[in-house]
């Protein structure tokens, strides 16, 4: 699903939007002509914080923890791509939860099972992703957005909505294609060859004139 907030700490923050799957949420923040020297990028298990100059994105408290170490970014020439690591798998719908809601735990506490997660169950082995089950979930949940429900609409939105017609009228394999190569490259590749993208891991491929970086390397 793809989802704008404007939500954050700032009064006046850049203009910015996600989109996200169980394990990852990607977060955009549009900034024309940034200079990767100048972005900086700090993680915390339930907060982000951007800048480049005078230009500044708090994000805290986040609506779920991530893990700080998985986390990376790249610097694009309309936008800074910011990739989060759910410590836990499952959706947010929004990026924040408030300051002050002390009783409320974030979404990352939660067990993903409906039957409850037992002690120690972290030191099993992870199950291997199903990425027909994520395409058929993406089919049943897409609803395309009026420009009064998104103010994008027509934008970044009409892209978006031609990428997901493309998912939609592909065949199961295509769409597992599409699903594992952009989800495994952090959004910069999309594949629909499944005989091919099943193999291996798909690496992450920035466009040209953008600069990939992992977080702490």
């Amino acid at each position: 699903m793809f989802v704008v907030t404007w939500n954050s700490t700032m009064s006046n923050p850049p203009r910015h939007d996600f989109y996200e799957t169980e394990e990852k949420l990607t977060l955009s923040v549009y900034v024309r002509g940034a200079d990767p020297e100048q972005v900086k990028i700090q993680f915390t298990d339930s907060s982000l914080e951007f800048s480049h100059g005078e230009t500044t994105l708090s994000l805290s408290p986040l609506k779920g923890n991530i893990v700080p170490d998985s986390c990376d970014y790249t610097v694009g020439k309309v936008k800074v791509e910011i990739r989060l690591k759910k410590a836990t798998e499952g959706r947010w719908g929004t990026l924040t939860r408030p300051a002050d809601a002390v009783d409320e735990p974030a979404l990352s506490q939660f067990p993903t099972s409906s039957t409850g997660a037992p002690s120690g169950s972290s030191s099993r082995p992870r199950e291997r992703k199903n990425w027909e089950k994520v395409s058929d979930n993406i089919l049943s949940s897409e609803k395309d957005k009026t420009s009064n429900e998104d103010p994008n609409a027509g934008g970044d939105a009409a892209l978006n909505g031609f990428f997901q017609t493309l998912f939609k009228d592909a065949d199961p394999d295509s769409q597992r294609a599409m699903m594992k190569s952009f989800v495994e490259s952090g959004g910069t590749t999309l594949s629909t060859n499944w005989d091919e993208v099943k193999k291996e891991k798909v690496t992450v491929k920035p466009p040209d004139g953008s600069e990939w970086k992992k977080w702490g390397a």
